[in-house]
Parts: C-alpha cells; sequence; structure tokens
C-alpha cells in the first residue's frame, strides 16, 4: 500500500494541490469544465452538479491522492478510515460551513475499478449512519441519473470515492435499506418520533432490483433544490 494520504484544500491551497501530481490537475479541470457546467443529457437545467458551486465559492473542497498499484480491499479501507476521520475533524471545526464539506479521495493508479464499488459498499452505511454520502466515481461507471437514466453522473476521468452531506435530494440512493432511509428521516424530519422513523423507513424500503432504478425513484421537482 502506498503512503498515507494528506488531504488539502484544492481551492484554499491551490498550489498545494498542483504538488499531488497529475491527477490534482484533473481534478480540477473535471470540476470546472464538466460539474459546474450544463449538460445536454442531464435532463434538467442547470449545473452537472448543483451542490459543487457552494462547495467551490466557499472553499470547502478537500481532496487527497492515495498513489500506487498494489491497491487492496484492504489498504484502500484503511485510507478510508484516514478519510472519515479528517471529514469529521472538518466537521467539527467550522460546523458554520458544513454543509458544502466535500472530501474527495482519488485513486490514479487503480485500473481495478470493482475495487470501488466493493469500498463503496462496505462503508455506505458508516457513512449514512453519520449523515454523510460516500459516493463512488470511475471512469465507465454506470449507475444512472436521477432525471435521466442513460445520462451516467458518477462517470469521472479519475477513480475516486467522494464524502459529502446527506442532501434532501438523495432519497432514491437510500431505499435499499432500513436503517438508510431511518437516516435520512433522522436528518430531515428529526422532530418525529424515532419508533415513527423507522416505521416510515421500513414501508417505504424497496426490495430488489428496483431499488437500483435510481430515475424512476426520484422524488422532487425541477425547481425542488437539494438542502
Amino acid at each position: 500500500m502506498s503512503a498515507a494520504v494528506t488531504w488539502c484544500n484544492v481551492y484554499g491551497h491551490p498550489q498545494r494541490w498542483d504538488q499531488q501530481g497529475p491527477a490534482a490537475a484533473t481534478l480540477v479541470r473535471w470540476v470546472s469544465d464538466h460539474l459546474l457546467n450544463p449538460h445536454a443529457g442531464l435532463g434538467r437545467p442547470g449545473p452537472v452538479c448543483p451542490f459543487m458551486r457552494h462547495t467551490t465559492t466557499r472553499q470547502l473542497l478537500w481532496a487527497g491522492v492515495a498513489a500506487g498499484t498494489d491497491l487492496s480491499p484492504e489498504g484502500m479501507g484503511e485510507v478510508m478510515d484516514d478519510a472519515f476521520a479528517v471529514y469529521a475533524r472538518l466537521r467539527q471545526e467550522n460546523p458554520v460551513d458544513s454543509r458544502g464539506l466535500t472530501l474527495v479521495t482519488l485513486f490514479p493508479e487503480l485500473t481495478r475499478y470493482e475495487l470501488i464499488d466493493a469500498v463503496h459498499r462496505a462503508r455506505k452505511t458508516q457513512a449514512v449512519s453519520a449523515g454523510l454520502m460516500l459516493g463512488q466515481f470511475y471512469p465507465g461507471c454506470t449507475v444512472p441519473g436521477l432525471w435521466n437514466s442513460d445520462f451516467h453522473p458518477l462517470d469521472a476521468p479519475v477513480p475516486m470515492l467522494v464524502l459529502r452531506p446527506m442532501m434532501s435530494t438523495d432519497f432514491p440512493f437510500l431505499v435499499a435499506r432500513t436503517e438508510w432511509l431511518y437516516a435520512y428521516f433522522t436528518r430531515f424530519a428529526p422532530d418525529l418520533p424515532g419508533k415513527l422513523r423507522w416505521s416510515i423507513a421500513e414501508r417505504m424500503r424497496v426490495d430488489g432490483p428496483d431499488a437500483g432504478r435510481i430515475t424512476s425513484l426520484r422524488m422532487h421537482s425541477a425547481d425542488e433544490h437539494a438542502r
């Protein structure tokens, strides 16, 4: 496994970030040229990732590079242990801006993209339980978009795992497990009694292949923005 990863503020310390290697420039270019702009296949107006505008403007994008070709699920898991700890510390240090806080871990030399999916599956519950989302991005990722099933928003030029706050529009990504939906309702409907939240989560859980049909599970309209 490679040396320990150091995460830094991409826009707050751009020179330091540039020194992380070619993947650093690739990430910045992908954010500016793709995520912050509209796309014909997106299925709705606005940028590909509206959330990222706030993140970049407030300089809340942190990233690190996990170099090496000898990556294993165990080694990647150790990296993500550090990533969760760093995210928790950053959120505690600046709770006012935690809404836009995003932590990206790049694996630029990884060619076995199934490892990204494996780590994502293994750590998603940990993220969701903390009110976060863990996203898996890599070249050719086929996860469908919320507005167009033929659009693949997680198709990225560099393999990466991304931690960010859970948003109100994340419901379709959480329907497969009762505990995920319970965490969602705890975040966005905290005044409901816990037993009621769990009951609603159980009733709204989607089983089997239908849980992966993200687009059809969307509950918000084009003029309802994530919060």
